[in-house]
């Protein structure tokens, strides 16, 4: 595969890398860390990372009660209150681990459902809580399973529809399931399809699967048991088309459809009539959320989100409303929550440089009641601005990218700083995600030590209609990578950057894309992050979860073909595992064990051929984490181990990790020595 030349070439490149670490690691003494506080302004890294106080508050259907998420000894759960009095809450589940994260009311507003894996796992089982009772029941409580809610509706406030994996791994089968007894009804045995779409009746109306071309079928029930195309979608349209719910008759689809345009637009699509009509539509991005009254299912508003999020009102009074709330507080306005009637809302004001803003608003009256920040503690800190910036690709896409100054460093406020300073670049994982503007607790921490954090919405990214989307296809480690590297040549050339500190970050494809910049751009980066990234794509698609089997089409078209061999050149080709030799700078890789997405053999098979190789790493495991650290304890833990070691080569600040591993079961396999403070903090078992 490779010339004997080239072998010679890395084998020399691999000699000098490992002398030059071995340089720096004699030359460099290790940084000494600040004392966090008023004196010096560095923010405890607990305030950012910990628990939030209060967050995700809903209000039950009925009104009468209000619920949060907030910490039950360190470990977030669900507390429930009387709508008018949120300080009487009392926790009505009693997670001890990891913390719950997505919950909603059930219908009846007597019952509270969540969703919870095991240690990372992504075995999801949904459970009831009886608020009368008391009583938790697990709905799903088959083993080895991942359970999705498939549809909640009023008219049934006793059932919700779930889809349960046990009898085949790769497909869902759609049940009927009662919140209380946790009996459940087969509705739907599922033999090939990715996922159903049922209305407000808990009718299967349509079914999702891949064509073999790369696009989506959209079936439909032929009404003798068997199913017919009802809908094509290309590839190219793929992930930027897809049925979106149905008015109160359903009679009429709502519909997110790119075909014939660039951008995804809200449509209607009349099922009687054939009639289609767009209802909102942006020429720079995607259609983001759409509001839709809870029984009625008129669309009332749709948001989208270019630099920030925007939003399109179909609805006189929900105009009204979001002009009357705009005077209630500054930021971003979503809602968190809402009744069935619609008459009162949770608002949340989202912010960049502060905590999200809950209030109680109430519609007829104009009435906007202060409930609570999520994190009381970021009130009154030194926090920073979050800039938009449009930055341009060198072939002329427009890169949708969000930037963070250290305080101080940008004094008449212009978003430039007044000389170059380090720098991160954050990059997100997906790929088919995005960054927004907003509080980031990872932006906050890293400014906060001296450093830019550059964040930037390369081609492949979702929300930026499907040319820019498709641009990234077959892209990995290709242009894709280009992106990065242009937004960071961008910020040297504004004078943002110093070239000599920039450092490559993220988690999941930003973990394989900080690989990528250690591996394909040594040179650029003077050391990197890398969360839960893959190293060889082979292996990645290798091991996906059995229930991706669905979907797997869209990784051959999108990543590459696996299953062919030059399919595999192809992937390897672009694998930063094939060029462990060009590593030359530090490199800090954290990993979930129980990872099902990017399996720990990711990062196990890179840190060996590093070791092998006699290329220092770093390498923190957890042994009950998952596709990231979800865990407070752990997350803190990687946070502290994280800046401490961009202190050392990047010349910021950084808290000394001290007591951070308390109740965290963070574990260094090896490369310990290497990051200030951290041989010397870890368990006695590791640190040996």
């Amino acid at each position: 595969m490779f010339s004997a030349q080239w072998m010679i070439s890395c084998l020399l490149t691999v000699v000098v890398a490992a002398c030059m670490a071995t340089a720096v690691s004699a030359q460099t003494p290790d940084p000494q860390p600040t004392p966090a506080g008023d004196k010096t302004g560095l923010i405890p890294r607990k305030v950012l990372f910990d628990n939030p106080d209060k967050a995700a508050p809903r209000l039950s259907p009925d009104g009468k009660r209000l619920s949060y998420l907030a910490p039950v000894d360190g470990v977030l759960n669900v507390w429930v209150g009387p709508a008018d009095d949120p300080a009487a809450a009392k926790p009505v589940t009693k997670d001890k681990k990891r913390g719950i994260r997505t919950y909603f009311w059930g219908q009846t507003s007597e019952h509270i459902l969540y969703a919870q894996d095991t240690d990372g796992d992504e075995d999801f089982h949904v459970y009831g809580v009886n608020l009368k009772s008391g009583d938790i029941k697990d709905l799903t409580p088959q083993k080895k399973i991942r359970a999705m809610i498939n549809g909640v509706s009023h008219k049934f406030p006793m059932e919700i529809m779930v889809g349960i994996n046990d009898r085949d791994p790769r497909f869902h089968d759609v049940y009927k399931i009662n919140i209380e007894s946790g009996d459940k009804t087969l509705v739907e045995k599922n033999t090939e399809f990715m996922s159903y779409i049922l209305d407000d009746d808990y009718n299967v109306r349509f079914a999702n699967k891949f064509a073999p071309d790369g696009g989506n079928i959209v079936m439909k029930p032929d009404g003798k048991g068997a199913w017919t195309p009802f809908m094509k979608i290309p590839m190219a349209d793929s992930l930027t088309t897809s049925p979106a719910g149905f008015d109160k008759t359903g009679n009429v689809l709502y519909l997110i459809d790119s075909r014939g345009r660039d951008t995804g637009a809200l449509v209607t699509w009349n099922l009687k009539t054939d009639e289609k009509a767009v209802v909102a539509e942006n020429k720079r991005c995607d259609v983001g959320s759409v509001l839709v009254h809870p029984t009625e299912n008129t669309i009332q508003a749709v948001s989208f989100n270019y630099e920030r999020a925007e939003w399109e009102f179909k609805d006189p009074g929900v105009a009204a409303d979001f002009k009357e709330l705009r005077k209630v507080a500054d930021g971003d306005i979503t809602l968190s929550g809402r009744t069935r009637d619609d008459k009162q809302w949770i608002v949340a004001f989202l912010m960049d440089n502060g905590p999200v803003r809950y209030y109680h608003y109430d519609r007829d009256a104009k009435k906007a009641r202060f409930l609570f920040t999520n994190r009381k503690s970021l009130e009154g800190l030194p926090l920073a601005k979050m800039h938009p910036r449009v930055l341009k690709s060198r072939d002329g896409l427009n890169l949708v990218s969000y930037l963070t100054l250290p305080p101080g460093a940008d004094k008449n406020g212009d978003g430039k700083p007044e000389q170059p300073v380090p720098m991160v670049l954050y990059v997100h994982g997906g790929p088919w995600g995005r960054d927004v503007w907003g509080f980031h607790p990872d932006h906050q921490l890293l400014s906060n030590r001296g450093y830019a954090v550059l964040s930037v919405n390369f081609r492949g990214s979702t929300g930026f209609g499907k040319n820019f989307l498709n641009a990234g296809n077959r892209e990995w480690a290709g242009k894709m990578h280009d992106d990065l590297i242009d937004a960071v040549d961008w910020a040297i050339a504004e004078k943002i950057a110093d070239p000599k500190r920039v450092a490559i970050m993220g988690g999941s494809y930003g973990g394989y894309a900080t690989l990528v910049g250690l591996t394909f751009t040594p040179e650029k980066f003077a050391c990197g992050v890398d969360i839960v990234g893959p190293s060889n794509i082979v292996t990645l698609l290798n091991t996906i979860p059995a229930y991706w089997a669905p979907m797997v089409q869209i990784f051959k078209d999108r990543v590459g073909d696996h299953t062919t061999e030059e399919g595999r050149k192809e992937l390897l080709a672009r694998s930063p595992l094939s060029y462990v030799d060009r590593i030359r700078k530090p490199l800090l890789i954290g990993q979930g064990a129980n990872d099902p997405r990017v399996k720990q053999a990711e990062s196990d098979q890179i840190v060996k051929a590093m070791q092998e190789k006699k290329i220092p790493v770093t390498y923190v495991l957890f042994p009950d984490e998952g596709h990231g650290f979800a865990r407070p304890a752990n997350n803190l833990a990687f946070t502290a181990v994280m800046e401490a070691f961009l202190a050392k080569q990047l010349g910021g600040r950084y808290e000394a990790i001290g007591e951070a591993f308390g109740g965290s079961t963070i574990s260094c396999p090896t490369g310990a020595a290497d990051v200030p403070g951290l041989e010397g903090s870890l368990p006695k078992k590791n640190g040996k």
